[in-house]
C-alpha cells in the first residue's frame, strides 16, 4: 500500500485515502461486522459464557488490529506533514490526546 502524503488532513481535519486502502479497510470491518454478529448469534444461542467471551475477544483483537493500521498511517501521514510545516507543539498536543484515547 502505497503511503501518500496527506495534503487536506491538517486543514479541515480529513484524510484523503487510496481506493485500496479504503478497500482495505473496508474489508477488515465487513469481518468485525460479521464477528459481532456471530457473538449476537450466540448469545441468542445460549452460549457457553467462555465461548462468548472467546469470541469477544476475537473481535477485540481485530478492532486493535485495525486501529494500530489507521494509527500507524495517521503518524506516517498527517502527523509528519503537521511536523514538516513547523507545528511541532500543535502535533505534541494532538499525540497525547490521541494516547490519551486509545488507553
Amino acid at each position: 500500500m502505497e503511503k501518500e502524503k496527506c495534503t487536506e488532513c491538517t486543514n479541515n481535519r480529513t484524510t484523503k485515502r487510496t481506493d485500496e486502502e479504503k478497500e482495505k479497510l473496508i474489508k477488515r470491518l465487513n469481518i468485525i461486522e460479521g464477528q459481532v454478529r456471530g457473538v449476537k448469534q450466540m448469545i441468542l444461542d445460549d452460549r457457553y459464557c467462555d465461548d462468548v467471551l472467546t469470541q469477544m475477544l476475537a473481535v477485540n483483537k481485530a478492532l486493535e488490529s485495525l486501529e494500530n493500521i489507521i494509527l500507524e498511517r495517521h503518524l506516517q501521514t498527517c502527523i509528519k506533514n503537521k511536523i514538516e510545516k513547523g507545528s511541532t507543539e500543535e502535533v505534541s498536543k494532538e499525540i497525547m490526546d490521541l494516547f490519551k484515547k486509545l488507553r
